[in-house]
């Protein structure tokens, strides 16, 4: 159970709050995910998920 009397930190953010992390920190950290994930994206897409991928633009084009 909460206090009422204690403010609830909101989810959403806050239009006009500048970003946490410097420049320099983003950069690195965007490297560091690309190095993360690029065997996963070399992988091959399982046929059954490619098969749904061309069926679902098959029903936008029609």
């Amino acid at each position: 159970m909460t206090d009422a009397t204690q403010p609830v930190p909101s989810s959403v953010p806050d239009a006009e709050a500048q970003p946490m992390l410097n420049a320099l920190t983003r950069q690195r950290l965007g490297r560091q995910l690309q190095a993360m994930y690029e065997p996963v994206i070399d992988e091959a897409l399982d046929p059954r998920l490619a098969e749904l991928l061309q069926q679902l633009d098959r029903d936008r084009k029609a």
